[in-house]
C-alpha cells in the first residue's frame, strides 16, 4: 500500500514528475498530490493548517514565518533560471539600462517575499527602487505573474521554472538573473518540525527519492522522460525543454542533488531579506547555526562548507 503526501506547490515540479514517471515514487511507496499555491501567503497557511504535509517553497517564506516551526528538510534548486523580465515591447540598454522600466509596475506574489526581494536587488542595480521609480503590485504565484507580464498588465517581474521561457516565447525580455547576486536557493523542502516528527518515514522516502531524481538529471540520465515531463507540465515547445533541461542540470541555476542548504546561499538569502527592511534579530536567530531551521536527518553525504 502507498503512503500519500500532500505537497504544496507553486509551478508543476518537472522534477516531481520525472520522480513518478520513472517509477521513483512507487518504490518508495509514495503517491504524492501535488497541490497548487496562489500565492505564498495561501501556501503557509495551508501548511501550518495541517492541510499540507509539506511545501516546495523559497526558503525565504520560512524566513518570513520564523514563529511557524516550519524545518527546511533539503535543498531542491538553485532558482530555475530565475530573472528579472519585461513585458513585450521594452528591452533595457543603453546609457539608461533602466529607463524603459521607470515609472511602471512591478508585479511579485506578496511585496515582502523572497523573490520581490530579488527583483528589488535587480531593478536597484539598474537605479530604480520601489516607490520612487516603480510601483509594486500583489499578483501572486510566478504562472500568474508571467500570465499578467505578458498581457501587458505590468510591466515587469521575476520568473523562473519555465514561466520564464514561456515569457520570453510572448515576447518578454529578459533583464538579469538572479544567479548574478550571488549562490542562491529558490526552492527547497519543507515540513512543519511537528510532521517531520510525525510522518518522518514518509517524508524520509520523498527525499531520498527526489535527491535520486536529481542526481540522476545531473549525472546526464534521465534526459528523455525529463523531456517529456517538461513538455507536458510546462507546455513547452521543443526549443525551450531543450533549454529547461539545460537549466535543470546548471550548476549555478538548477537543481542541488545533495539536497544540502550552504552557507552562502543561506547568506545570501538573508542578505536579500535585510537589504530590504525585512532582517532583524529574529533572522539571524532562525539563520543561526543550531537554530533548527535545517533539518538534515534525511541526507547523506558531507555537508557543504
Amino acid at each position: 500500500m502507498r503512503v500519500t503526501l500532500r505537497l504544496g506547490v507553486f509551478s508543476p515540479s518537472v522534477l516531481l514528475g520525472v520522480a513518478a514517471t520513472t517509477g521513483a515514487l512507487d518504490r518508495a511507496g509514495l503517491a504524492v498530490e501535488e497541490v497548487p499555491a496562489t500565492s505564498s501567503p495561501q501556501q503557509f497557511a495551508a501548511l501550518v493548517a495541517g492541510d499540507l504535509d509539506a511545501v516546495l517553497t523559497s526558503p525565504d517564506n520560512i524566513f518570513a514565518h520564523p514563529h511557524a516551526g516550519v524545518r527546511i528538510i533539503a535543498a531542491v534548486d538553485r532558482g530555475l533560471g530565475l530573472s528579472l523580465f519585461a513585458r513585450p515591447g521594452i528591452r533595457s540598454g543603453g546609457a539608461d539600462p533602466g529607463a524603459g522600466l521607470r515609472g511602471g509596475v512591478l508585479a511579485v506574489d506578496v511585496p515582502r517575499s523572497g523573490f520581490a526581494f530579488v527583483a528589488y536587488a535587480l531593478l536597484a542595480r539598474l537605479g530604480l527602487h520601489a516607490g520612487l521609480d516603480y510601483d509594486v503590485r500583489a499578483i501572486g504565484s510566478t504562472p500568474r505573474r508571467a500570465a499578467a507580464l505578458a498581457a501587458g498588465e505590468c510591466t515587469m517581474s521575476v520568473l523562473n521554472a519555465g514561466s520564464d521561457l514561456r515569457a520570453e516565447v510572448a515576447g518578454c525580455a529578459r533583464i538579469s538573473r538572479a544567479s548574478t547576486l550571488g549562490p542562491y536557493v529558490g526552492s527547497v523542502l519543507a515540513a512543519l518540525g511537528s510532521t517531520v516528527e510525525r510522518r518522518a518515514p514518509a517524508l524520509r522516502a520523498l527525499t531520498s527519492a527526489l535527491l535520486a531524481t536529481a542526481a540522476a538529471l545531473v549525472a546526464g540520465r534521465l534526459a528523455r522522460p525529463a523531456a517529456e515531463v517538461a513538455a507536458e507540465r510546462l507546455g513547452l515547445d521543443a526549443d525551450g525543454v531543450s533549454r529547461y533541461l539545460r537549466t535543470l542540470v546548471d550548476p549555478r541555476e538548477g537543481l542541488v542533488p545533495t539536497g544540502r542548504l550552504d552557507a552562502r546561499s543561506l547568506e545570501t538569502l538573508c542578505w536579500l531579506r535585510s537589504s530590504h527592511g525585512a532582517g532583524g534579530p529574529e533572522l539571524d536567530a532562525l539563520a543561526a547555526p543550531g537554530s533548527g531551521l535545517v533539518d538534515e536527518r534525511f541526507l547523506s553525504g558531507p555537508s557543504p562548507a
